[in-house]
């Protein structure tokens, strides 16, 4: 389901903002863009994305803004830089160059210089970034929440509609039988000159078993019990994506059924209009969890 939210939260002068934005997906896919020192928590960002949703493509952007109060966040990493400076005499030794190890050398490498107090900071960072992830995770499943009402609303129409459509139905295969009974005894005096000799019983018998192939009863009743299961399902269950989306398939196999047995043109139009119907919903299913 598509859904947007945005948090910012500021404590022991730092800024964090998280923005999450989320699209359609029959999985849970995570992308992050974190700050690069907490790049290590994607697997953490994953964790609590997971906390609030089971489905959807998330993009999370997170920024942190850091008030410097004129001190400066680095110190010199002193055996790092014995240890360079040292590597780069042998090697200007090695190669035998007269330059000097010079101070804009030692400077290529990043590791000379390190955040002062790294795992405090970082605790302290990933504390507010998780808090700021949580809350704008809320807004977004808030939206989405909204978002499912007005799904929920849709697809309530449309089952009770595709009810009466069922009743119609029944009152179209219902009528048929009177009329398949006259064309099957036309056919038979067509075919037989000797009215007399025609075996009632066997007529009725043929009838009879017409009547069964045609009765669709069954299919409407198991049809109707799909269609309770699915409403109760939208307004009791947290989760109902994956059972909406098994009944839907049942609906459309029991649709197939009823077309397959009236094989009546009128019926048969009722039934492409139902399938129509179930291919919106399946369609709208896939923003539900």
């Amino acid at each position: 389901m598509t859904g947007y939210g945005r948090a910012e939260l500021s404590k022991r002068g730092m800024s964090v903002s998280a923005e999450v934005r989320s699209v359609n997906s029959r999985y849970l896919e995570v992308t992050s863009r974190l700050p690069r020192t907490l790049s290590h928590r994607e697997k953490d960002v994953k964790e609590i994305v997971r906390s609030f949703l089971s489905r959807g493509s998330l993009n999370i952007t997170v920024k942190i803004e850091k008030e410097s109060n004129g001190e400066t966040p680095l110190k010199v990493n002193t055996s790092a830089v014995k240890s360079y400076y040292k590597l780069l005499n042998e090697l200007r030794k090695t190669v035998k160059l007269r330059e000097k190890v010079k101070l804009e050398h030692l400077l290529n490498f990043s590791e000379i210089l390190e955040p002062i107090d790294a795992e405090e900071t970082d605790t302290k960072e990933w504390e507010l970034v998780d808090e700021t992830i949580r809350e704008a995770l809320k807004q977004l499943n808030t939206m989405r929440v909204n978002e499912g009402r007005e799904l929920a609303k849709d697809f309530v129409k449309r089952i009770q509609w595709i009810d009466k459509t069922l009743n119609e139905i029944e009152r179209l295969s219902v009528e048929r039988i009177p009329t398949e009974r006259k064309r099957l005894q036309e056919r038979i005096a067509q075919l037989l000159e000797d009215k007399s000799i025609i075996d009632q019983n066997r007529l009725e018998l043929e009838i009879a078993l017409l009547a069964d192939k045609l009765d669709i009863t069954e299919e409407c009743v198991r049809y109707r019990t799909h269609n309770k299961f699915f409403l109760e399902a939208i307004k009791t269950e947290e989760t109902p994506g994956r059972k909406l989306n098994f009944l839907i398939q049942e609906m459309n196999r029991e649709a197939n059924t009823i077309g397959s047995k009236a094989n009546e043109a009128a019926i048969a139009h009722l039934v492409v209009k139902i399938k129509e119907e179930l291919e919106r919903i399946r369609e709208q299913l896939q923003n539900i969890e």
